[in-house]
């Protein structure tokens, strides 16, 4: 028998949306968890376009399966459709399958077919965790290049893990669910650029917050994520943090007067944030590639509260990566950066929140 992945079924993880019953990933760290007893299922994933092109492993889509916090496959998407068999044994016994899209939405899309059981086997979602964070961030929340120690090789789908960057680690230590915003070279103002006169206009978070995210790809018979619209209840968080504003310093540098165009427009994207998370604490970070901007996100932040009276918000500084230890790829952040940068963030939140 089939089981429909809907809220009733399975645990939701991410900006996840059931449509043409494919559960359909974009983000990074999008997925599904549920409880299962029985004596083995299937499970089928689904590939975007990318999946199908040869000799296209920098863009498949990368993707996680964990049975009882395990993770038994570690895989690339590279067709179509790829199959699994799950918590196989002889008597029926209680599983928990955990699925996570380890890689970031620009390159590639995934989708999750519905489940296939046997007569009498059971499925339901996991328990909601205490807490709910959504972060919004760039390449550094995606986990970009984590598993490629080698700073001068390029982007990669297969050397991305969420998991092992910072916003998960903070989510996990805090027991809380989590959503995820992010998308590699993305800013406020200006994706990353090599050169300073050239501003990335293309390349901003907030033309894009309120969607399913940005991709080149495309699932078949699905519409672009960029134009699924965001069902904000689906996922309503106690806290949202923002780590934003490296791929904009690429463009700023010391210029003041663009300094002062990221923090206006930081602070408008902050009243974009607010309106769909009227409860939630937001919490400004920045500085694990770099702080020059953190300042202005100081002053956003100033100005949106002095601007709404709004007080429910709070700046951290991360810690900078140290280039004595090293870097992975395109100079990104090793995993013992991103563990830092969660050490600062976590006890943070806990004072920021109480919890």
């Amino acid at each position: 028998m089939n089981v429909t992945l809907n809220t009733q079924n399975v645990k939701h993880l991410g900006r996840t949306i059931l449509m043409k019953d494919t559960l359909f990933l974009s983000l990074s760290g999008s997925g599904m968890e549920f409880e299962y007893e029985g004596r083995g299922l299937t499970l089928t994933l689904l590939g975007g376009g990318a999946s199908v092109v040869p000799d296209n492993e920098a863009n498949y889509a990368r993707m996680a399966i964990y049975v009882d916090d395990e993770r038994v496959y570690d895989v690339q998407l590279s067709a179509a459709q790829t199959t699994f068999r799950l918590a196989e044994s002889a008597q029926p016994k209680k599983s928990v399958i955990r699925v996570i899209k380890l890689s970031e939405c620009a390159m590639s899309l995934a989708g999750i077919a519905p489940l296939e059981i046997s007569a009498g086997e059971t499925v339901k979602p996991t328990p909601a965790k205490a807490h709910k964070i959504e972060f919004i961030g760039d390449s550094i929340t995606c986990g970009y290049g984590i598993d490629d120690e080698d700073p001068l090789h390029p982007f990669q789908t297969k050397t991305e893990d969420v998991t092992r960057a910072y916003a998960y680690k903070t989510a996990k230590a805090l027991g809380a669910d989590y959503s995820m915003f992010s998308t590699s070279g993305y800013g406020i103002i200006s994706g990353y650029t090599d050169d300073p006169t050239v501003k990335m206009t293309n390349q901003l978070i907030p033309d894009f917050y309120e969607s399913m995210g940005f991709s080149y790809d495309l699932m078949p018979s699905h519409p672009a994520p960029m134009d699924i619209p965001w069902t904000f209840q689906a996922f309503v968080p106690d806290a949202v943090v923002i780590n934003l504003g490296t791929n904009d310093d690429s463009y700023c540098q010391e210029d003041t007067a663009r300094q002062q165009e990221y923090a206006d427009a930081y602070a408008s994207f902050l009243k974009v944030i607010r309106k769909h998370n009227p409860n939630a604490m937001i919490i400004c970070a920045l500085g694990l590639m770099g702080d020059r901007l953190y300042p202005w996100v100081c002053k956003a932040a100033k100005t949106y509260s002095e601007e709404t009276g709004d007080q429910r918000i709070h700046t951290v500084r991360l810690p900078e990566q140290d280039p004595e230890i090293g870097y992975v790829s395109d100079y990104h952040p090793l995993e013992s950066a991103h563990e830092k940068a969660a050490n600062v963030l976590i006890p943070a939140i806990r004072e920021i929140m109480g919890w």
